[in-house]
């Protein structure tokens, strides 16, 4: 099958990343899968990739959310002007700027239909990025979520279905055997001897950063030299966690609100400091700062899948985790700590708990298994069902005609 998949950025958030690493292993079973997705900067995708790419023409928009996310959409719909640049077995929209560009193109009968991965469903305020949000559920022709949770969520508040198809973990990039750019990685953000403490995501309430800025305050009062690493940016605009305009991840006002928690607990921000916020962080960089961290800690308030949690795991660090979905449909109870995300002490005291040996080596003797059932294979696999039932059906070989009616099939009245 030729596969389009499209995504809304390309940069190296959850939707794009997970565009790439399902692209490949699609390719790598065997079919033709390009990732698509706008690129206004003329960089290219965040990484190279094992499959073919399209790195969509667009421009840099400024204004509000709506204003960006119509111009992406725009700019799908101008690159998929033509029945030339349609031809694909499937179109496959990974987020809410996708999903309405290829409704719309369904509607102008361009192509047949898509089918749409929805990785979150938030609360908008804008009245136009709502009906966007909802528009790329309910137009799409198959919907995929990645949890059990996320369908239950769509079917109580879309009356729709979703196939669960799961997340999965690259164990070549991530895994426990560390490798030469760690030591460089580990002076440029000033580590010291620990214990590190790692968080995946930046400033946002669904991360729940200000619980675990207020634990690791806990913590440090008997752990001097412990500190806290906040990797990625707080997300925002075009790079944003793929929904239209990606208006749900900055949030000013906590933003504020985890700045004031530091200064109040006197912990110093910068390379070298008790907290280091790395920022935007290459995907390269990923499996070796995993590997440097004691312990993972995501006390995540909503989540369709948190992929750091996998990656984690499969490079040997321990994690904290809420004891809820959608962590408990794919984390064996042994596979982690478990914690109320509401409860900052309980957050202080699992995160001390994972520096206990014994511990650590019960939890690192489960990646293994978790990594057989959550290969990019086994995820690409679960997809091909859903493909094959939205693929056109190959068109019936015409037999050749003979006698007179190869005459009624060949002659053309000469006033045709």
């Amino acid at each position: 099958m030729r596969i389009a998949i499209l995504t809304h950025a390309t940069g190296p958030r959850g939707g794009g990343v997970h565009a790439l690493s399902l692209g490949e292993a699609l390719c790598a079973l065997g079919h033709e899968a390009v990732v698509h997705a706008p690129d206004p900067t003329g960089s290219g995708f965040f990484r190279n990739a094992a499959c073919p790419v399209v790195s969509v023409a667009a421009k840099p928009v400024a204004g509000p959310a709506s204003a960006r996310a119509g111009a992406r959409i725009a700019d799908y719909l101008a690159h998929f002007a033509t029945p030339a640049a349609c031809d694909f077995d499937v179109f496959h929209a990974q987020c809410s700027i996708s999903g309405n560009a290829l409704a719309t193109l369904a509607r102008r009968r361009l192509i047949p239909g898509f089918v749409r991965t929805v990785h979150s469903v938030t609360t908008v305020a804008d009245p136009t990025l709502a009906r966007w949000q909802d528009r790329a559920i309910i137009d799409a022709a198959r919907l995929l979520t990645l949890s059990q949770i996320g369908a239950l969520h769509l079917a109580a508040e879309y009356g729709v279905a979703a196939e669960v198809v799961g997340n999965g973990v690259d164990g070549a990039a991530f895994n426990p055997e560390p490798d030469s750019g760690e030591a460089a990685l580990s002076r440029r953000l000033g580590l010291s001897s620990g214990p590190i403490f790692l968080s995946v995501g930046g400033f946002e309430p669904r991360k729940n950063t200000l619980a675990i800025i207020e634990a690791f305050a806990i913590l440090r009062r008997d752990m001097p030299h412990a500190q806290l690493v906040l990797a990625g940016a707080d997300a925002s605009g075009d790079q944003a966690g793929g929904q239209a305009g990606g208006q749900a991840g900055y949030h000013a006002g906590y933003h504020a609100r985890c700045c004031a928690a530091l200064e109040r607990e006197g912990l110093e921000v910068g390379p070298g400091r008790p907290v280091i916020r790395t920022g935007s962080i290459a995907q390269a960089d990923m499996p070796g700062l995993y590997r440097l961290a004691d312990t993972l800690v995501s006390p995540s308030l909503a989540e369709s899948f948190g992929l750091c949690v996998l990656e984690s795991v499969a490079c040997g660090t321990p994690v904290v985790v809420p004891a809820r979905a959608p962590f408990s449909e794919y984390l064996p109870p042994d596979a982690a700590l478990w914690v109320d995300p509401g409860d900052t002490g309980a957050i202080a005291a699992a995160m001390r708990a994972s520096l206990e040996p014994a511990r650590r080596a019960r939890l690192r003797n489960r990646a293994p298994d978790l990594l057989r059932a959550h290969g990019w294979s086994a995820c690409a696999a679960r997809h091909l069902p859903v493909y094959a039932a939205l693929a056109p059906e190959p068109s019936p070989a015409v037999p050749f005609a003979t006698g007179a009616a190869a005459w009624n099939v060949l002659w053309v009245p000469p006033d045709a």
